[in-house]
């Protein structure tokens, strides 16, 4: 999740297509190197409710273009979902406070570890409010030299001066009015802002996507550009995929790099390497805590019915770091990760789309126990790095259109499916160009059957 934006009459914005910015954005690369000559770490912030995970494309994408993965780095912040103001304190949620102060601390490990002196970081939604925090009171602005926001509700998800000013996506309040000011950018560090041009469910002048349907927001399409910054309209794009689409990583390597990408595709490796977190629910929301105790089971599958072809290719038990890897496996390959807690209360089967090269960011969040149907066991599809929109996207569940899916401005990034509890059967799951086949576990209630599609995969035929 990310918020958006507040549309002010008297701030003027350039916003320009992707094709019409790079000779600016080249400009402003060129004059910020790395450490002697060394490109410069990379940061990657990710928003409300999200993990490092969702950074796996991107990272993929600029190591494909040569980028040292070396200084590629993607955060997990502990508690990712907001409290529900600026200064609440509650269970396993977060202040700003709080995410500034562990994106502050990641940062410094990131200097230690690489010798730099500065970082560029690059946020998603809430995460480019973080960033913000860090640079305008977190002592970041001696750190950042280039900073690119994606979908990020600089001018408030909505503006309203009568409630909810202590709330982070207020635009009319204490904190998102602090962040702006006294100009919108910080002296010294390069900006880049990345939006949608009208599919951006957080930066929508009417609030029906926030259950306000017909009440203006005050806010515009426009909200997360930033007035000094290069600001960037990605046309089509939803929320997340200005932040994680090939659209947006072309737009972040030539800010970053001064230079063209060779390609936004994922170049393959020979063999992948994987390795990733267990982390889970807690009091209702999610953690980015490891969680330990978990087991965890990779098999290879057939691309065509889904059905394990071998036996268990690696097999783990998480310790208090939540890893559940290495595991080496081939490019191409599709594989069934079984997820067991510790008490057994929840078994995730979850099929993804083939790795193309070795990451360590296949993080892995058990969800809640499910409440079963008697007659009917369920698959979930999950489009994590963007959103489903009717008439935009094609979903398909054996064939047939997927159901559920709002009307209008792409909203929703999962869509669950029930079927008969008589068999073990092959579904068929499809989200545009890429099909991932499951199998379902009908005999046992504690099993969810997931689809996950990382949106630059390789399909089954």
């Amino acid at each position: 999740m990310t918020f958006p934006a507040l549309r002010l009459a008297h701030r003027c914005t350039m916003v320009v297509l992707l094709l019409t910015v790079a000779p600016p954005m080249m400009a402003q690369a060129r004059r910020a190197p790395g450490t002697s000559g060394v490109p410069i770490p990379i940061v990657l912030v990710h928003g409300n409710g999200d993990h490092a995970g969702m950074w796996d494309q991107t990272i993929m994408r600029f190591a494909s273009n040569g980028y040292p993965e070396e200084r590629l780095f993607a955060v997990d912040l502990p508690s990712p979902v907001a409290s529900s103001t600026i200064r609440a304190v509650e269970a396993n949620r977060s202040t700003p406070e709080d995410q500034t102060a562990a994106l502050s601390a990641f940062v410094t490990r990131v200097l230690l570890r690489t010798g730099a002196s500065k970082v560029a970081l690059i946020g998603s939604s809430r995460g480019g409010l973080t960033i913000m925090n860090y640079l305008r009171f977190g002592g970041g602005a001696s750190h950042v030299s280039h900073v690119i926001t994606c979908g990020t509700p600089h001018h408030g998800v909505f503006a309203n001066a009568t409630t909810q000013l202590d709330g982070e996506s207020n635009g009319a309040g204490a904190y998102v009015q602090s962040l702006n000011s006294p100009r919108e950018v910080v002296p010294g560090v390069r900006f880049l802002t990345l939006r949608s041009d009208r599919l951006d469910k957080y930066a929508q002048p009417d609030g029906a996507g926030l259950g306000m349907a017909g009440a203006s927001t005050t806010a515009g399409f426009d909200g997360p550009a930033l007035r000094g910054a290069i600001n960037v309209v990605l046309p089509g794009t939803d929320h997340r995929e200005v932040a994680f689409g090939p659209a947006a990583f072309d737009a972040q390597y030539r800010f970053l790099t001064g230079r063209l990408p060779t390609r936004t595709t994922i170049a393959p490796q020979s063999t992948v390497v994987l390795n990733g977190m267990i982390s889970a629910n807690a009091s209702g929301a999610p953690t980015n805590l490891p969680l330990a105790g978990a087991i965890v089971t990779v098999h290879e599958v057939d691309s065509v019915t889904g059905i394990r072809v071998h036996a268990a290719a690696h097999r783990a038990v998480t310790n208090h770091t939540g890893r559940w890897g290495p595991f080496v496996g081939q490019p191409g390959r599709y594989y069934e990760f079984e997820v067991v807690q510790a008490d057994s209360a929840v078994i995730l089967h979850m099929f993804r789309s083939p790795f193309l090269r070795s990451t360590d960011l296949v993080h892995i969040r058990l969800p809640a126990p499910p409440r079963p149907r008697l007659d009917s066991v369920s698959v979930l599809m999950v489009r994590p790095r963007g959103y489903l929109g009717v008439g935009r996207d094609t979903v398909m569940i054996d064939a047939q259109p997927a159901r559920g899916i709002p009307v209008g401005v792409p909203s929703a990034d999962r869509v669950l499916q029930w079927f008969a509890r008589d068999t073990s059967r092959s579904v068929r799951t499809r989200i545009n160009g890429e099909t991932i086949v499951v199998r379902t576990y009908p005999s046992d209630v504690r099993r969810l059957v997931l689809a996950e599609f990382s949106g630059d995969g390789v399909s089954a035929k």
